[in-house]
């Protein structure tokens, strides 16, 4: 066995930092993001662009009088649908497969969709013009309400990933069979992503070479999606983000506004920045669809699941489908003699759909548990004994194909213990404290594995210190903490000795932070780099006359707590400080790469959990308040507590918003985002978040990967949302199967 292959088998011992590497930057103010850089260029150079928008739902603009705006104060350029570069724009964008909105016609399918971009020295300016062009449309009937027009209902003409349809044996026979069933329809709402940072673009030309700033979470997705937006070479396209606000999904593709910005710097001969604000961030960059499930259970009188049904609807904009697969975890979540799952979209006149944080499990998760808990209470089985009865041990969704690792078990048990489960109330509406019902609730979490391939660079420098870099994104989920520990681990150094750089293009390529799978793709090739760079540091050695491993075999040397060893004379060993010195201070690099496993084909990579809530609902007002939620998770081995659990409450927290916050409200007559600012899309402050709990089994997957570690940036979201309807029944004995769960709902069920 090579030296190679025997390190690729054991994973490296980490030692983890106890504060984020970025920490410090950030409460300092030094951190720097998408709209915050003003070099190479001159800053007075920098121009602003804001994008105009659409104020009807479907039809087009027959003109635009720009008379009046383009003698404004500080205006540059106009752009519009009638004087826009013409662009060489094929199909849909890679790689998410946007149908982008790049002025290069008139024609309107949302209400908010760009029609204009004013250019101007300040953003102020640029705002006042705007509101001076005279703009007028050619009407035509909209799609709207489309929750009424069920009857429309299609196969999607692109479902991604998974296929619109799945069965798995007789499912009518299993109803016929039945003792007792299940048969209800859940609905989710439209939901907005808002993270912190909005999204931001600073274009700048230097001749045919583009340099972009961008709010992303794929540097290199948008890199190839503006080479061909353009149509200019991809080498000619540089994407900078070192740092990202928050994105939870909705960062994951190129949207419109960052192509048109590079456009207006072209038009200006000038780098434009462009930042969205808050209520552009409703519609023109993405928004995870309403879903309306229809759910069928069938049992038998022990409890047996013989039948799974899952048939789910939702909105989808005409202009592309994009497929919220909430059916997803009535594929494979439980173990049963049968199965059907179906996805179908409906048309409607609104903005484009796309990933948010867990998307199809969120939702899916969020229905599917509901009706497991009706189903307990329909048997007179505890929650947890009867999801243990139809425990899947391996994949139903793909012939019992085994998992890679699951721990499921211990994380029902773990929880029930830390939550205290056998003593909850098991008669609904029977718990109270003063004005409080007190109501207990539990559900089943799960989200993929997913894993892609990635490279990744790194350095020994003088004085023991340690250069690491790749081309993926910090989202605010540790990233930069994380490739620190993981390079210094190669060697046994000290991670606060390291160097990270990221959110760059021309670094090694690394996919898109999400789905999961950023620290699981990146990691790796970051451990296949210094497993390459050891083996250089010991061919210098032993072919170093002045080491004390001068003459010693390769195979006969390691890397131990930055130094090099002989395995066989351990009295033997050289530092790495001396031997950089040695080599007249010359760094030493080697670069690596990972792919998913051969294996990952003949297995199934999926984590998973158990949520527990307790809430306390006003029996006068029927306010919610959430008081506590627990969470244990099987998820691998955790890269760093601080940040692992981090995300997972930060999961959990949203799940809490899912349950009783969040519901995007679009007008019936105008398509218009009727409450499209924070003040009334709710989400939860501190006083809306009760204790989280939230701990990992921590058993290493390393069928998954090399690490042993599962992503963790979404499974914290699925689950919860349940586990809160499950509660606010057993509190109040109303069932609500319509989110969010608000006081209104509440009172008049």
């Amino acid at each position: 066995m090579s030296l190679a292959q025997d390190q690729e088998q054991k994973p490296d011992t980490v030692k983890q930092l106890d504060h984020r590497y970025e920490g410090i930057a950030k409460v300092t103010g030094k951190a720097r993001y998408a709209a915050e850089f003003s070099d190479p260029f001159s800053k007075a150079d920098l121009v602003y662009a804001f994008l105009v928008q659409s104020t009807i739902p479907s039809g087009s603009v027959k003109s635009i009088d720009a008379t009046v705006a383009t003698r404004a104060p500080g205006v540059i350029s106009v752009i519009t649908p009638f004087n826009a570069p013409k662009l060489a724009q094929g199909p849909p964008q890679p790689p998410a497969r946007r149908n982008l909105s790049l002025l290069q016609d008139a024609s309107i399918s949302y209400n908010g969709q760009p029609i204009a971009v004013v250019v101007a020295k300040s953003l102020n300016e640029a705002k006042a013009a705007a509101a001076m062009l005279k703009i007028v449309y050619t009407p035509q009937p909209a799609k709207l309400k489309w929750e009424k027009r069920l009857d429309e209902a299609r196969w999607p003409k692109n479902p991604g990933k998974e296929p619109a349809g799945n069965h798995r044996g007789d499912i009518h026979a299993a109803f016929a069979q039945a003792a007792v069933t299940i048969d209800n329809t859940y609905i989710t709402p439209i939901q907005f992503h808002n993270p912190m940072e909005t999204h931001a673009t600073i274009a700048w030309w230097q001749g045919d070479k583009l340099t972009v700033y961008d709010a992303t979470q794929y540097i290199s997705g948008v890199k190839m999606s503006l080479a061909k937006s353009l149509n200019i070479p991809v080498d000619n396209v540089r994407v900078i983000d070192p740092l990202v606000g928050g994105g939870f999904g909705s960062k994951g593709s190129m949207w419109s506004h960052v192509p048109l910005c590079a456009m207006a710097a072209k038009v200006a001969n000038r780098p434009v920045k462009l930042v969205l604000d808050r209520e552009q961030m409703f519609g023109l960059v993405g928004a995870r669809p309403s879903t309306i499930s229809h759910i069928r259970l069938a049992a038998a009188q022990d409890g047996t699941l013989l039948g799974i049904q899952h048939d789910n609807v939702m909105n989808v904009s005409v202009l592309e489908d994009f497929v919220e697969h909430a059916e997803g975890p009535a594929k494979s979540l439980y173990q049963s003699g049968a199965s059907s799952v179906t996805a179908k979209v409906v048309e409607a006149n609104l903005g484009i759909s796309t990933f948010m944080r867990a998307p199809g499990e969120a939702p899916g998760t969020a229905v599917l548990e509901i009706a497991l808990d009706e189903l307990a209470e329909k048997l007179k089985m505890d929650p947890i004994e009867l999801r243990l009865k139809n425990y899947a041990e391996t994949d139903p969704s793909h012939e019992g194909r085994p998992w890679s690792s699951k721990h499921l078990r211990e994380c029902y048990s773990q929880g029930a213990e830390k939550f205290g489960w056998s003593a909850r109330n098991t008669v609904p509406g029977q718990r109270s404290d003063g004005k409080w019902l007190v109501g207990h609730g539990m559900a089943t979490a799960t989200y993929p594995a997913n894993r892609s391939a990635a490279q990744a660079i790194v350095r020994l420098l003088p004085g023991g210190r340690m250069f690491v870099a790749s081309g993926t994104q910090d989202l605010g989920t540790g990233t930069y903490t994380i490739m620190a520990q993981q390079a210094a681990a190669g060697l046994g150094l000290d991670p606060k000795m390291v160097e990270v750089k990221l959110g760059d293009s021309t670094l090694p390529k690394a996919p898109v932070s999400g789905g999961s799978q950023s620290s699981a793709s990146v990691l790796p090739a970051i451990q296949d780099a210094t497993t390459q760079l050891k083996l250089k540091l010991i061919d210098l050695a032993i072919n170093d006359a002045a080491s004390p491993l001068h003459g010693l075999q390769a195979a006969d040397c390691d890397v131990k707590s930055g130094r090099l060893i002989s395995k066989s004379q351990p009295g033997k060993s050289d530092g790495l400080v001396e031997l950089i010195a040695r080599n007249k201070n010359q760094p030493v690099e080697a670069q690596g790469q990972a792919e998913p496993s051969e294996a990952k084909d003949s297995m199934s990579t999926q984590s998973w959990g158990a949520v527990f809530a307790e809430v306390g609902v006003d029996r006068y007002t029927g306010m919610v308040k959430v008081r506590r939620v627990v969470g244990v998770y099987d998820v691998g081995v955790l890269l760093n507590e601080k940040t692992g659990l981090n995300q997972l409450m930060g999961g959990m927290t949203w799940g809490i918003s899912f349950a009783t916050h969040e519901h995007g409200i679009v007008d019936a007559a105008t398509g218009r985002i009727v409450n499209g600012n924070l003040a009334e899309y709710h989400v939860p402050v501190n006083a809306d978040v009760g204790v989280l709990d939230a701990s990992v089994i921590g058993i290493p997957d390393l069928k998954f990967n090399p690490i042993g570690s599962r992503g963790i940036g979404e499974i914290g979201i699925t689950g919860t949302a349940a586990a809160i309807a499950n509660a606010i029944y057993n509190a109040t004995g109303k069932r609500i199967r319509q989110y969010p769960i608000t006081p209104d709902k509440l009172l008049m069920s």
